[in-house]
């Protein structure tokens, strides 16, 4: 657990993490209470953690800087589906690298990955 937070779970994965918190700072000035969980380890993942988390806020965003198909990100929201569906007030939202080839360019990289400003969108469209 990174942060503690009451209105929405945000699990950020790897090198996600840096924008996920600058993002949840900038919320925080809003009054918007966000939970963070930084695993650690992914395997095993532990989505025992992410299920007490989601009970309390009942909203949850991934972010994963890898493409959205096959990837940590995309198996932590199937598995989320399957065993806590139930706690879920909204959908699941996942922020994640398109599913293109990762541009070599650096002017082009600096958009590929999920941003600040695009995890600040994504907490707002869930609440």
């Amino acid at each position: 657990m990174k942060r503690e937070g009451q209105d929405v779970t945000l699990i950020a994965i790897a090198s996600a993490i840096r924008p996920t918190m600058e993002a949840v700072d900038s919320l925080a000035e809003e009054g918007i209470s966000v939970e963070v969980i930084d695993p650690r380890t992914l395997k095993p993942l532990d989505h025992e953690a992410f299920q007490t988390s989601v009970a309390k806020t009942g909203r949850l965003v991934i972010v994963d800087n890898a493409h959205g198909v096959c990837s940590v990100g995309s198996e932590i929201a199937a598995v989320f589906a399957e065993e806590a569906f139930d706690l879920l007030r909204r959908s699941i939202v996942r922020l994640s690298a398109p599913n293109i080839h990762v541009p070599f360019s650096p002017a082009l990289e600096k958009d590929f990955y999920p941003t600040k400003e695009r995890i600040i969108d994504a907490v707002r469209r869930l609440l």
